[in-house]
């Protein structure tokens, strides 16, 4: 199986650098994750809005997956209540 090339978004490398820890390993442990899987378990197709969504405690990742090229781009992620507006 392929990996992907995982890449992240102005937007997402901000919020991340906002966070603390233990969120801060786990968001980075499972954004490489997806390099290996990118639709994990527990993962969801967004409705209204082009692609998925991973949890990761109270935060989620946000991201779209090109498969012809294999690339996986984060777009945004953040506290559940921030993160999809």
């Amino acid at each position: 199986m392929a990996t992907y090339k995982v890449t992240l978004a102005k937007r997402a490398i901000k919020a991340l650098e906002h966070i603390s820890e233990p969120y801060y390993s786990e968001l980075k442990k499972t954004i490489y994750a997806l390099a290996v899987n990118p639709r994990p378990p527990g993962c969801k197709k967004l409705k209204g809005r082009t692609g998925y969504r991973v949890r990761v405690a109270d935060y989620r990742v946000i991201y779209t997956v090109n498969d012809s090229i294999l690339i996986i781009e984060v777009i945004d992620l953040g506290h559940r209540k921030d993160v999809y507006r």
